[in-house]
């Protein structure tokens, strides 16, 4: 089938299998650290506390990785962050098998967690291009690996709650660290002809000042970045909300918030499968600009709901119109990128995105405090129309200038 054209090449079978066990088993040690770092302490605040220590690195390090990964063989680099990975997987789960429960301990590895998955997610991304003989077929790589994302977003909580359940949470511990074994083997069974960069003739911070001035001298990829930034900052935290909407406005339970999280990734699926199903060559701009505006206008309905069907039918939207501009500004950096600045600026999309969710999360729940949950969402919307109208004046504004050049 041509959705699943990018599966014919070896390398990216291979990094597909292992990477997708591995995201599961990541899934089920994020449920299962959260469930069980509140039911120690039930502190919210530490709860919080260690969401926040995974996520923040992602922040300040992604511009470093970047350049880090500009300057390595990026194969090898992900192996060693793998590598790296499970034994900070195998640490968390003796703590737990053995119930040392020092949340110090928790916190400090899920900081050692985050900082080996900044430098790790850059990587990957960056050797996608490497995975795939034609480049052509790099926007279906991408999107298929984003579809089994969203699929272990759903099922790695569903396991882990049976595991918990049954076994305790150590065993969704124990299963994450031998998720590892299939990363692992995977990349060794590779065979990757990865292009050997320049040796390096400055030191690692004058390139990480040539890729901000690289950033900053291409305008359409500059003001995608920015965009990203601010729905990553404003919108996409709008989902830090949905216990409240679960539990405090439609009066539900764990199952009800559940189904809130389902939904969202069944869109997020749904599209991802047509973003790998289209032909590369369709303007990519386009379509974050037509998914931009269904996300902030979903976002916004979601607001107004009144009925839980009603409620569930706009986080499907939401989790289209989130996964489409995401994965659409990903695909065009990637596929509009030079191969010395691959790294840099996937790190960029890194930072933009997932390394200020956890800021925009924290920005959300003051404000919900402030005003309430429903106008919060509510103002998120119109923050997310906003920015897609701003970016489409910009790129009207880069086009002339483009023209008259």
């Amino acid at each position: 089938m041509e959705v699943f054209r990018s599966f014919r090449y070896y390398n990216f079978r291979l990094f597909f299998s292992g990477q997708s066990l591995s995201l599961i088993g990541t899934w089920m040690q994020r449920t299962a650290i959260s469930w069980l770092v509140y039911r120690v302490t039930e502190s919210a605040f530490l709860l919080g506390l260690v969401n926040f220590a995974s996520l923040i690195p992602l922040l300040f390090l992604s511009p470093y990785a970047g350049s880090l990964v500009d300057r390595q063989n990026r194969y090898k680099l992900l192996v060693v962050m793998q590598i790296l990975a499970m034994a900070q997987a195998g640490t968390l789960a003796a703590l737990v098998f053995f119930k040392w429960y020092n949340i110090t301990a928790i916190v400090l590895l899920c900081l050692a967690q985050g900082i080996i998955k900044t430098f790790s997610v850059t990587t990957r991304q960056a050797l996608m291009i490497d995975l795939v003989e034609k480049k052509e077929d790099l926007p279906n790589a991408i999107a298929l690996n984003s579809t089994f994302a969203n699929f272990a977003r759903i099922a790695g909580p569903v396991l882990a709650g049976i595991l918990i359940s049954e076994f305790g949470e150590d065993a969704c511990f124990i299963s994450n660290f031998l998720s590892y074994i299939a990363v692992l083997t995977s990349l060794f069974l590779m065979k990757v002809n990865h292009a050997k960069n320049p040796k390096p003739q400055v030191n690692i911070w004058k390139d990480l000042q040539d890729g901000f001035i690289y950033m900053a001298r291409n305008e359409k990829l500059l003001g995608l970045i920015v965009l990203l930034a601010v729905l990553s900052l404003f919108v996409i935290p709008f989902n830090t909300l949905m216990p409240v909407f679960a539990k405090t406005i439609f009066d539900g339970d764990a199952k009800t918030f559940s189904w809130f999280e389902s939904a969202l990734g069944i869109g997020a699926i749904s599209v991802a499968i047509y973003i790998a199903n289209r032909k590369p060559e369709k303007n990519i701009i386009d379509l974050t600009v037509f998914f931009g505006f269904l996300f902030g206008a979903s976002v916004f309905s979601l607001a107004l709901a009144n009925q839980l069907n009603l409620a569930l039918f706009c986080m499907v939207l939401c989790g289209i119109g989130m996964m489409a501009v995401t994965s659409s500004i990903n695909i065009f950096i990637q596929t509009n990128v030079s191969s010395e600045m691959r790294g840099r600026a996937i790190s960029y999309f890194i930072m933009a995105y997932q390394g200020i969710i956890p800021i925009g999360s924290l920005l959300v729940g003051l404000a919900a405090h402030q005003w309430g949950a429903t106008h919060t969402v509510m103002i998120e919307g119109v923050i997310g129309i906003i920015a897609i109208v701003a970016f489409v004046f910009f790129r009207r504004s880069v086009n002339r200038r483009e023209a008259l050049s």
